[in-house]
């Protein structure tokens, strides 16, 4: 019997987690070319659903609307729960349904983290080593960059990727390296990394193993050691680095979700003699999501995915979602789904 794509396992309590948390999660999968959203289907059952999208990065999900970084492009989609619930494949089944609305063609810059703000949505554009803002006039226009680096080009001298906002502002930066040389921060991947203050250039944290996805909680700053598998707590007063768990794996995609900590992780590449040389080498073998309770640091859950998923960008709690959809651009059926301020239409039929 074949296994069919995207088939993971899970422990047993983790749909029961997530009804009472009210949550859906969604990932990124550069790799696989998907975003795929899980979901409690009941008390001892998850639900899984991908959709194509060209190497998704980044995504963000702030109330009814959701942003996405792909190869390319930004695309903004919205949220409507008429349109979800008439949905024409599957009526009554999902409370959710993210439409594509706006894309911005970026080029290929290699955008990373993203998320909205109140000045409009802002992305790490790793490629050019800045922090920039995605608007309708330009591919993106350069809001900020290390001040280690001296030219804008597209070179990826230092790879940036996380980015955390603060009172809606970029505050946090992380990235592999402080070169100003094409690629140079290949040079000392597991041990270059760092931590910078966006408003104040410094740099709170060097010497960091592959720092990913920081992001505040509560008002504290956590983050990922991806080259060490660990799970930290950044004390940026005292400028020490308080682990939390051990992973044992490439940790990469945070969020944390009423004390719950949802941390995806990666396998490595086999093919990579960078990789080969971390001290979880041998253990690093599935790709999937592992569930930390912050009070007790314990290892309360995990979802592995079985085959089709390898790698993992970005994960996502779904807040007040159960049942969540998503629609791509290449797909003709996003087409159907119409909204004006007042009423919400898929194709000639009227939803009242």
């Amino acid at each position: 019997m074949t296994t069919p794509p995207f088939n993971f396992k899970y422990s047993a309590h983790i749909p029961e987690l997530l009804l009472e948390l009210k949550i859906s999660l969604a990932i990124s999968t550069y790799q696989a070319g998907k975003i795929i959203f899980i979901s409690p289907k009941d008390h001892d059952h998850l639900i899984s659903l991908p959709r194509t999208f060209d190497k998704p990065m980044g995504f963000d999900i702030q109330e009814n609307q959701m942003v996405l970084a792909t190869k390319d492009a930004v695309i903004c989609f919205e949220n409507s729960k008429k349109l979800a619930s008439h949905y024409p494949k599957k009526k009554n089944t999902y409370d959710t349904i993210f439409i594509p609305r706006t894309t911005f063609h970026t080029g290929q810059v290699d955008l990373h983290d993203i998320a909205f703000t109140p000045k409009g949505i802002f992305a790490v554009n790793t490629s050019f080593s800045c922090i920039c803002q995605i608007d309708t006039q330009h591919n993106f226009i350069p809001k900020w960059q290390p001040n280690f680096i001296t030219d804008l080009t597209s070179e990826d001298r230092c790879h940036l990727n996380g980015m955390v906002l603060k009172d809606g502002t970029p505050k946090y930066i992380t990235a592999l390296g402080t070169t100003n040389t094409p690629q140079g921060w290949r040079e000392n991947i597991t041990k270059g990394g760092v931590l910078i203050d966006v408003t104040t250039d410094e740099i709170i944290f060097d010497q960091l193993a592959m720092p990913h996805s920081p992001m505040l909680y509560k008002g504290t700053l956590y983050g990922l050691l991806s080259a060490t598998g660990q799970f930290v707590k950044f004390n940026t007063e005292n400028k020490t680095v308080e682990i939390i768990k051990e992973l044992n794996g490439f940790c990469r995609g945070l969020d944390i979700i009423e004390d719950y900590a949802f941390i995806a992780m990666s396998k490595l590449r086999k093919n990579s003699s960078t990789f080969a040389k971390l001290s979880f080498a041998e253990k690093a073998n599935t790709a999937g999501i592992k569930i930390i309770h912050l009070p007790t640091k314990a290892l309360v859950g995990e979802i592995i995915y079985t085959n089709s998923v390898d790698e993992i960008y970005e994960i996502k709690g779904i807040k007040n979602t159960l049942r969540p959809n998503i629609l791509n651009t290449t797909n003709p059926i996003h087409k159907m789904a119409l909204s004006t301020p007042n009423e919400t239409f898929w194709a000639k039929e009227k939803i009242n």
